[in-house]
């Protein structure tokens, strides 16, 4: 895997850098925000860990420009802060992952370990299903003309459905895709918002996009 990683914090990123070599990993190192956003924006890397606070430009800031840039590599937050408004704010504008300092080395491995098996190919700018479009760079969704606001976590879970228009996710691929890969809570929170999700982009419209198949899942279907 090549890793890079921007980190302000010398010690701990060549700690970081270490281990992920002792693992058998290729790690390239940035120290500040805009020689992160540069080796980041060259896409040739597995995963990017990103600190948020940076000198000359925040990791927030990297995530930003990364997406609207086209940049999809999967990207594990990697902070002091530690607030659920930060961790929303980071997966909001785009991060996959989001560990907290101080953490376990162990824990770092597995959720790279984790990035890499998700990682896909590159997601298009703009997911369109009939009249419905969502921009994931900009965090703007449309039915026709109007826009929809969506709370981040609706966002998430839009979002997923369209990526897998026309087949069936399940309950458990949505947590996995859009809560913390090691959310621990019930299954059934999924079901809720999918149905926030439908009272915004289908009831007032007249549609209905999203398919509920009893015991199975849901599918994103063209709108009905």
């Amino acid at each position: 895997m090549r890793v890079l990683l921007v980190e302000d914090e010398r010690p701990l990123a060549e700690m970081v850098r270490r281990g992920l070599a002792r693992e058998g990993h290729s790690v390239d190192m940035a120290h500040d925000g805009p020689s992160g956003l540069d080796a980041a924006l060259s896409g040739v890397h597995d995963v990017v860990i990103l600190d948020i606070m940076l000198p000359g430009l925040s990791g927030y800031r990297i995530l930003q420009r990364l997406r609207a840039a086209g940049v999809w590599t999967p990207v594990l937050m990697l902070t002091a802060k530690d607030g659920e408004y930060d961790e929303a704010d980071a997966f909001d504008l785009g991060a996959d992952d989001y560990l907290t300092k101080p953490f376990s080395f162990v824990v770092l491995l597995a959720r790279l370990r984790a990035l890499q098996r998700r990682a896909g190919d590159a997601r298009p700018s703009v997911l369109t299903v009939g009249d419905l479009k969502l921009d994931p760079a900009r965090h703007r969704v449309f039915r026709g003309d109007t826009e929809v606001t969506l709370t981040p976590r609706e966002f998430g879970v839009l979002e997923h459905l369209m990526r897998h228009a026309g087949e069936v996710v399940t309950k458990t691929d949505i947590l996995r895709a859009v809560w913390d890969a090691h959310y621990e809570g019930e299954v059934n929170v999924v079901e809720v918002y999918v149905g926030y999700v439908r009272r915004k982009i289908d009831a007032p419209f007249g549609t209905a996009s999203i398919e509920t198949l009893r015991g199975v899942g849901y599918r994103m279907a063209e709108p009905t």
